[in-house]
This record gives structure tokens, C-alpha cells and sequence, in this order.
């Protein structure tokens, strides 16, 4: 009796598991023909799941003046407080998207174990020699955000060697 329980439960399981598995492939079909997804793909970090999300929570990009409020609209901005001018910054707000801010947050440490292995010169490296190896990855989940905010709003492809110019 009890084997015949266990035996439903498992099949039950892997019907689960071939149903996850027919909606990934529709998802990954869809990421393939949507261009923008196709242009943060190519970003370190982001991967099909994380590209598809991305576009599909952010719709239409110009929704956010800046990739500054996209990162904060996803929770990957610090908490502000302050009074008379002077503010303090706290841990991440996460009040964002969790599943997205996850997604990337885990891509980051990806990247960075990475840059790790392969002992590559770079800011995070720099920043994790005097922070807490958590705060890099939310750091570069957040700059992976406003790459893929400024991509998407200027119509660019991703170029890993580009340096931004300020205006004069």
C-alpha cells in the first residue's frame, strides 16, 4: 500500500518535471527571437532565464528615466535615511522584484568568482579586497541593471570595452 503512494508521488513528479521542462524550452524559443533579450545576452552575468525576466518585468524601458531608478524599481539601491542634509546609506532595500534581483544577484557572484579564478584586474576585485564578497555581487547585480537599462533605452549593443564620455 504504501509503495503504490510513493510510486503515484513520484510519477506525479515527473510529469511536474516534464512540464517545467516544455515551458523552459518556450521560454528559451522566445528569448531566442526577441531582440531584446538577444542584446542583454550578452552582458557577463545574464543568462536566458535572467534576459527574458528582465524584459518581461521591464516592458517598456522608457517606463524608467535612468537605470538608477530601474536598479532601484528591482531593490538593488541602498536605504537612505537621513535628516538635515546628511544621509546614511543602508543595506540594500529589497523591495524590489526578489525572483529578479535573485537571478541577477547570483549571476554577479558567477562573474565574480570568475574574475577570481582567472585573477583578472577590474573594480570588483578592488572593491572585494575591502568589502564583504555579498555587497560586490549586489554591487555588480546592480551595474548588470543599469547596463541593460542603458542598452535597451539607446538602442546599443553591448560592448564590453566601452568607456562612457560626460558631456562638457
Amino acid at each position: 500500500m504504501l509503495f503504490e503512494f510513493v510510486h503515484e508521488q513520484l510519477q506525479s513528479i515527473e510529469r511536474l518535471d516534464e512540464e517545467i521542462a516544455r515551458l523552459d524550452q518556450r521560454i528559451n524559443a522566445w528569448g531566442r527571437q526577441n531582440r531584446a533579450c538577444q542584446t542583454i545576452l550578452a552582458i557577463p552575468g545574464i543568462g536566458m532565464h535572467t534576459a527574458t525576466a528582465m524584459v518581461a518585468t521591464i516592458g517598456d524601458v522608457h517606463t524608467f528615466k535612468s537605470g538608477r531608478q530601474l536598479a532601484a524599481y528591482l531593490g538593488l539601491v541602498p536605504k537612505q535615511t537621513g535628516t538635515g542634509g546628511k544621509v546614511w546609506l543602508g543595506g540594500i532595500s529589497k523591495r524590489g522584484d526578489p525572483y529578479l534581483r535573485t537571478l541577477l544577484i547570483h549571476g554577479a557572484r558567477v562573474v565574480l568568482s570568475h574574475l577570481r579564478r582567472k585573477n583578472q584586474p577590474g573594480w570588483p576585485l578592488t572593491l572585494a579586497q575591502r568589502r564583504p564578497i555579498n555587497v560586490v555581487a549586489v554591487a555588480m547585480a546592480n551595474k548588470m541593471a543599469r547596463t541593460v537599462w542603458a542598452l535597451l533605452a539607446h538602442d546599443r549593443a553591448y560592448d564590453r570595452d566601452y568607456v562612457p564620455v560626460r558631456p562638457a
